[in-house]
């Protein structure tokens, strides 16, 4: 108990004396960890792994994760509180002042995993009880989450600078051109391939398990970095890796009236691989986006009531159990970060709902979409573990295909990316998940992201929405016109040059 709490303090110490930086590639790491006075002991170490994740509580951060992967999706539904940036992006107007393309919290922290990369084996020389086990395992972690932070960059930007060097001094001046998405994709490969190597499979301690890097963790980024990159086979060998440990499996749904609480609430469960845990010290962003008491900003969009939890038209007890979990029918507010539990909301105050990267419905439907896209005849395998996560859900016979070709790709895939928008609502992955097969097999599958515009989009800003997406560019953010004007290395993403 005692080694949790000095962690926590520590955690929030670190939070509290960052963020006083505007340019991401001339800074230190904002909580002064520079000087070679610094790294002489473990514990030092310790704080400065700490510190990493310190930097993803920042304020800005996670709520930068929720809207890079649902804004420009068809969850969302503009409430009277909209900020004017978040309503111009839902409305195909995506310009590059628009501070949500402002990627500097990645950076930040970025910075803080190639410091930790650098400097801590200098530690182990100081400090005779630092052992070479324990520096592999912090070297991991700041490893994992570099490739983590590339990994949004690289599917929110596409070409991106590609910084492997700390920046630990103010007269360090360096200007990065970008490097290509594929280079970096490769890095973030790479990346994990040392994390995995180096990371601990368990610290001995369950808050430390779901809320630090473990091998597991590092697993399910490589699983979805595979995807994205479509090879397959090796996205299959890491979720293996994560079902084969016997470590994880899903919140008992059905019956359980304590699912919500164990699975989004505490956000600790057997279900979470890996998540960022909000604490009343550093409160997550969510509670000012969804409440009324702060000018909600977003409602779930129409069709989340309509086709992705549809009711049951017999019984109208009869529910899908995420449905509850995810919005409320009476108000239509996003639940997944207000509540306690189903019937129970937050003040603001407690705001601590955690932000789950992933957890072991991903794994499986993740392990599902590769031996899809293997297109060599698995599709009963993947249709055993989409069933898997629909039987703990209760999802109702209405959202079922029971005359489904388990051989047609394109029927498997259109009923992964609805069991994935039925698991994930809110959850950040909406965008990324269909832009993903979208664009697999040079763009075999645009019809996803058309469809996803006439389902979110007003008609009569379908047609200029549609004709942007036309230009495959137009899927990623523009570099913020900040950047632009103090990297002179840098060149606009081609779609918003000129605009």
């Amino acid at each position: 108990m005692l080694k949790k709490h000095i962690y926590k303090a520590t955690l929030v110490l670190l939070v509290l004396v960052s963020s006083a930086c505007n340019t991401w590639l001339d800074l230190k790491p904002e909580n002064g960890i520079v000087g070679d006075e610094f790294w002489k002991t473990k514990e030092q170490v310790n704080s400065a792994v700490v510190g990493i994740y310190a930097s993803m509580l920042s304020p800005g951060f996670a709520e930068k994760l929720f809207l890079w992967g649902e804004l420009r999706a068809d969850m969302l539904m503009a409430n009277t509180g909209i900020f004017s940036s978040e309503l111009e992006v839902m409305n195909g107007n995506i310009v590059d002042t628009n501070p949500i393309s402002d990627w500097r919290a990645f950076y930040r922290t970025i910075n803080q995993c190639n410091t930790v990369i650098e400097r801590a084996p200098g530690a182990l020389a100081e400090d005779q009880t630092f052992t070479q086990a324990q520096l592999n395992a912090y070297l991991g972690e700041a490893y994992a989450i570099r490739g983590l932070m590339y990994f949004y960059l690289a599917r929110s930007f596409g070409d991106v600078p590609l910084k492997l060097t700390a920046t630990i001094s103010d007269e360090q001046t360096i200007a990065l051109p970008k490097s290509s998405q594929a280079q970096v994709l490769n890095q973030v490969a790479k990346d994990l391939l040392k994390a995995e190597e180096l990371a601990t499979s368990n610290y001995g301690n369950n808050s430390f398990n779901k809320g630090r890097i473990t091998k597991y963790a590092i697993n399910a980024m490589q699983a979805d970095v595979y995807l994205w990159k479509e090879k397959y086979d090796s996205a299959i060998i890491a979720t293996d890796k994560v079902i084969n440990s016997g470590q994880f499996g899903l919140v008992q749904g059905v019956g359980n009236p304590l699912w919500y609480q164990q699975l989004y609430a505490q956000g600790t469960s057997s279900e979470v691989v890996f998540a960022l845990q909000f604490n009343a010290q550093r409160t997550n962003p969510f509670y000012p986006m969804f409440s009324t008491s702060t000018g909600r900003r977003f409602l779930a969009a129409t069709r989340v009531l309509e086709d992705v939890f549809p009711p049951d038209p017999v019984d109208v007890l009869n529910a899908d159990i995420r449905a509850a979990a995810s919005v409320k029918v009476s108000t239509s507010e996003v639940w997944k970060y207000l509540g306690f539990n189903i019937s129970d909301g937050r003040s603001q105050d407690q705001s601590t709902a955690p932000w789950i990267f992933y957890r072991y419905a991903d794994i499986l439907l993740m392990k599902a979409e590769a031996l899809v896209a293997q297109n060599n005849g698995r599709g009963v395998e993947a249709l055993e573990l989409i069933y898997r996560v629909r039987q703990r859900a209760n999802a109702l016979p209405g959202t079922d295909n029971k005359d489904i070709d388990a051989n047609s790709m394109n029927d498997m895939i259109d009923f992964i990316l609805e069991e994935r928008a039925r698991e994930f609502a809110f959850e950040g992955k909406r965008w990324f998940d269909v832009l993903r097969n979208a664009k697999r097999n040079s763009y075999a599958r645009q019809d996803l992201l058309n469809q996803m515009v006439i389902n979110s989009a007003s008609p009569e800003r379908q047609q200029s929405i549609l004709s942007k997406y036309k230009d495959q560019n137009s899927h990623y953010w523009p570099i913020y016109q900040y950047e632009l004007t103090t990297n002179k290395s840098l060149e606009q993403n081609p779609f918003y040059k000129g605009r």
